[in-house]
């Protein structure tokens, strides 16, 4: 018991540094949060429209383009600031009752918190300043942030591990990942493709995750190419293996 109350408190010690620092140091905080997404979304939405005359669910560019890019935006974030955790905590790690796990949870805590608010701000602001009439399915949601929340953090602590070890694969990562965006269905649906990037694409579990997010807020949407199997089975190797590995060499990745 007295063991479970240190490590909260480590974790919460954590996550108000990583806070402090983050959001409380620049003029305007969590503003920038909020502005960030905001400003992809506006410019998603007026590039689209100048091209075509509706999206391809809805009658909104904003909702389209924000139930896609919102949850994609947090998977993108946590495996980013999942995969230097140990890096940025490393001053504090030296502290038996802080671990290398403690550090990962605050982070994934955090952002996650962060990541969830944020959506849940603009997606009711752009429901209610457009009037939109909107019927909102919680569970597809839920299930779209929760998996953009699972897969952020197995993959960033298996990046961490990797640059680590070779510090080439930021570049490798970074260019193989560029056009992650377009392939994970937050410029379109997956039934607008032909059908051999369909083939290919199915097996990016991000584009599982976006159409289940845009199941929940158009009701006629219903993926029937989603599959819960395949998505929890990705979900559970990354997070093995990321565990696997963090535990193993979470010594060597504090010191790069």
């Amino acid at each position: 018991m007295r063991q479970n109350g240190s490590r909260l408190r480590s974790i919460a010690a954590l996550a108000l540094r990583e806070m402090q620092s983050r959001y409380g140091r620049s003029p305007g905080g969590y503003v920038w949060a909020i502005l960030e997404p905001l400003g992809m979304i506006t410019l998603l939405a007026f590039g689209f429209s100048l091209l075509l005359r509706r999206p391809s669910l809805g009658d909104s560019f904003l909702l389209f383009y924000a139930t896609g890019y919102l949850p994609f935006q947090l998977y993108g974030r946590l495996q980013q600031m999942v995969s230097q955790a140990l890096k940025y905590s490393r001053s504090l790690l030296v502290y038996p009752v802080v671990t290398w796990f403690d550090a990962i949870l605050a982070r994934v805590l955090l952002h996650s918190l962060t990541g969830v608010l944020v959506a849940t701000l603009l997606l009711i602001g752009i429901v209610v300043l457009l009037d939109l009439d909107v019927q909102v399915d919680m569970v597809p949601i839920l299930i779209a942030f929760v998996t953009a929340i699972l897969l952020g953090t197995g993959v960033g602590m298996t990046n961490g591990v990797l640059l680590a070890y070779f510090p080439i694969w930021r570049t490798i990562w970074t260019i193989v990942t560029r056009p992650l965006m377009l392939a994970s269905g937050v410029l379109y649906i997956y039934e607008d493709l032909p059908r051999i990037a369909q083939d290919i694409l199915w097996y990016n579990p991000l584009l599982h995750m976006t159409a289940t997010a845009r199941s929940g807020f158009f009701p006629t949407y219903d993926p029937q190419f989603v599959s819960a199997a395949y998505t929890g089975g990705v979900i559970f190797i990354t997070l093995f293996l990321g565990m696997l590995l963090m535990r193993r060499f979470n010594g060597r990745v504090q010191i790069r």
